[in-house]
């Protein structure tokens, strides 16, 4: 009898496990490269085409003031593993690993403690020797740097076909949602390499040929701020650097311009064309109903502007991005103007799942009420590089103040009020003095409590 009675108590308790793991949400994080805030219809941008991203956006929540942290993507997408700005987790380009501690507590760890079937496609960003054991399943690709031609896209096969990254990474999605165990939660990141340009090639943007047509008879306006005399208010070694450099590789002639800009269009509709394969996927399998998607950029991006290109600046073409999230269990159709950071993800992704976040980690979840109380936030790239100049910036819902850490004497402060664009730089003006020193006082504040939390 009493044998009885405990193989019935352990047969119900593993029955309970199970129900309570189905009960839990699936959830999917999509992350484009480059993409920045409006490239993306939804947004207001008439001329590309993302009918599933607006789709998410109409039935989600639309964060209309998202941004990241630090626009680059080693240190941004480290931020996105971690919860935590750069200045505590110390990662970027050239720095080598990401430190243990931190990757200890990060997301995919966590999402795999609590008993989810973890999956990651893509570019993983972040150079760090364990990730064959952060997931379930996973693979880490990016563009082919071997080639200076459309192979840098296209040179990973499904069969006997080979295919532009996107799609593939679409099909390895397709492979493992047909795949997830019935009695797991799936927690799944999808990293598409687009739009990021490949660099090494004079055409820089490539796409499946199905897009080759689309925009094809539309002319691009020029971009905004694009005159002589934004470009010669920016400091020297800005006018020389990277943003400059790879304005020529892009945008330095109108046919070039046309080219580039359609491009990135085209291929950021290729990524949409694919997330509609993956719902409709989702949909067949019954598991829509129960799936949580999150979709960002990992870093803003100029489109000529100031006749720059790339990322990198404390401008906001570099620090805005889309950010959406749907979950089909709530009701969609929402504008939030609230601040939403990338350190916000990875605390959002826990909260859906039902797991405490980590006492480190300096973002919230998106779903929080605190949320409102966001008053101030720093931006930061601190990679030391000759050809791109570090800088620092702290925003509050008024000002933006910034600084280039090599060159602390060249300041810049924005009535975001009244400018929104940053033409007016403010930080010479005698009337705004105090602001100046008020919001220099908060950045050094914010700064030196965000390195006081590194782990050593």
């Amino acid at each position: 009898m009493k044998k009885d009675f405990s193989l019935l108590f352990i047969s119900l308790f593993f029955v309970l496990q199970v129900f309570g793991q189905q009960e839990k949400p699936n959830i999917i994080f999509i992350l484009t490269d480059d993409q920045r805030w409006d490239a993306l219809g939804f947004a207001g941008n008439e001329i590309i085409q993302t009918p599933e991203m607006d789709r998410l956006a109409e039935e989600g929540i639309y964060f209309e003031n998202a941004f990241v942290t630090t626009p680059i993507c080693a240190a941004s997408r480290a931020s996105l593993l971690t919860g935590l700005y750069e200045r505590t987790h110390g990662y970027t380009f050239g720095q080598g690993d990401i430190n243990q501690p931190y990757m200890d507590q990060s997301y995919p760890v966590k999402l795999k403690e609590a008993g989810y079937f973890t999956g990651f496609f893509g570019k993983f960003g972040v150079n760090y020797p364990g990730f064959s054991t952060l997931f379930d399943k996973g693979e880490s690709y990016d563009r082919n740097g071997k080639f200076d031609d459309r192979r840098g896209y296209f040179y990973k096969t499904i069969g006997k076909d080979t295919v532009h990254l996107t799609r593939y990474t679409s099909q390895q999605a397709i492979d493992f949602i047909q795949e997830a165990p019935a009695d797991q939660p799936f927690m799944l990141s999808l990293s598409f390499s687009a739009p990021h340009a490949h660099d090494p090639a004079p055409l820089q943007y490539f796409w499946s040929e199905e897009f080759d047509t689309m925009y094809q008879n539309i002319t691009i306006p020029d971009p905004e701020l694009g005159e002589d005399e934004y470009f010669m208010e920016q400091p020297e070694y800005v006018r020389s650097g990277e943003n400059r450099t790879r304005w020529f590789w892009r945008y330095d002639t109108p046919e070039k311009y046309q080219h580039s800009v359609k491009g990135y269009f085209r291929m950021i509709s290729q990524v949409d064309a694919e997330i509609g394969k993956i719902r409709k996927v989702l949909d067949e399998k019954g598991l829509a109903e129960n799936t949580v998607i999150i979709l960002m950029g990992d870093n803003g991006y100029f489109l000529g502007e100031r006749q720059l290109a790339g990322k990198w600046l404390m401008y906001d073409n570099s620090l805005r991005v889309p950010l959406i999230v749907f979950d089909p269990r709530e009701e969609g159709g929402i504008r939030k103007s609230e601040y939403a950071l990338n350190i916000d993800v990875p605390s959002t992704i826990l909260d859906y799942a039902g797991i405490k976040v980590p006492k480190l980690w300096q973002g919230v979840s998106l779903r929080s009420p605190k949320m409102k109380n966001r008053k101030d936030f720093l931006f930061e790239h601190l990679w030391q590089v000759a050809i791109i100049a570090p800088s620092e910036a702290i925003r509050t819902e008024r000002w933006k103040y910034f600084r280039y850490i090599n060159d602390p004497s060249h300041e810049e402060l924005y009535d975001l009020s009244l400018d929104p664009m940053e033409i007016n730089n403010l930080a010479a003006d005698p009337v705004h003095q105090k602001t100046l020193n008020q919001m220099r006082k908060k950045l050094e504040k914010k700064s030196n409590a965000y390195l006081k939390a590194k782990i050593e």
